[in-house]
């Protein structure tokens, strides 16, 4: 067992000293295990669609559903509302995560910013989408502004709590090490801060991102004439089922991508950690 554990050592150690990230030596091996689930429920929902064991009103075949995927793709119908949807998404996320962030900074570095801001913030966090997302159409109509802003909402909550938390959590030994070493305010935040808070702050990134795209989800359902949620629409007014189970799924693997693309990024930053791997 010390053997084999010590060949796998040096092999993840060889990979490092040739510059290949060590998270790529076994992408591929991860991205068929991962497939795995979802190739067995595709199988299994093929097969219930097939022998009609539910009927098609209910539960499409994928075979149907790619169909109809396809066809949208044909006659470039989908990429306009995949456009604004994802340009929707990015606007609220750019919006809500950088207030967030900013604030999370501000009240993580003040107790009085803390005193002042949190109550209020954490008052409106409890306040769900679909409470607050009438009120925005009815002060700012179907618009842009108003989705954009229900995503917003959606996008700063994460981040505010997460860079708060990451900055309170800083060992205070360290302050302790930076003062004897006489850093500037502006060292101690760059080389201690900062850096301490940074897991806490891209979880908070990986949260603020997923919340904006359930809020893309809430704006769009509620009222669009454009986008992945409106195509869902489309499809219920029209009874086509196949249309709301191609956009839940081109949400869910969008949602996916995102996730994927900020876990590479906690890797590459988060290099240095040395936590359980399971």
């Amino acid at each position: 067992m010390s053997r084999e554990m010590g060949i796998e050592f040096d092999t993840v150690e060889l990979q490092k000293s040739r510059g290949r990230p060590w998270w790529k030596a076994n992408w591929l091996n991860d991205f068929i295990i991962g497939a795995a689930l979802p190739a067995i429920i595709l199988a299994i929902w093929q097969f219930v669609s097939y022998f009609e064991i539910i009927s098609p009103f209910f539960l499409p075949s994928p075979g149907a559903i790619l169909v109809t995927f396809w066809e949208l793709i044909a006659s470039n119908e989908l990429s306009p509302h995949l456009g604004i949807s994802i340009s929707r998404a990015a606007a609220g996320f750019i919006i809500g995560g950088s207030l967030g962030f900013l604030f999370g900074l501000l009240t993580g570095f003040s107790n009085k910013a803390e005193y002042v801001l949190d109550p209020s913030v954490q008052m409106l966090r409890m306040v769900p989408h679909l409470a607050i997302a009438p009120l925005i159409i009815l002060w700012l109509g179907f618009g842009e502004a108003s989705k954009v802003l229900i995503i917003a909402k959606g996008a700063f909550f994460p981040l505010y709590i997460n860079t708060f938390i990451g900055i309170r959590n800083v060992d205070n030994k360290l302050f302790e090490v930076a003062n004897i070493l006489e850093f500037s305010r502006f060292k101690k935040i760059y080389y201690l801060i900062l850096p301490s808070a940074l897991p806490n702050i891209l979880l908070g990134l990986r949260l603020s991102l997923a919340l904006a795209w359930l809020g893309l989800v809430v704006a769009e359902l509620l009222g669009s004439q454009a986008g992945i949620g409106f195509l869902i629409n489309l499809g219920k007014q029209n009874s086509v089922p196949e249309l709301i189970f191609m956009g839940i799924i081109i949400f869910a693997v969008l949602g996916k991508l995102v996730d994927s693309l900020v876990r590479i990024l906690e890797r590459k930053f988060l290099y240095w950690r040395d936590n359980y791997q399971g």
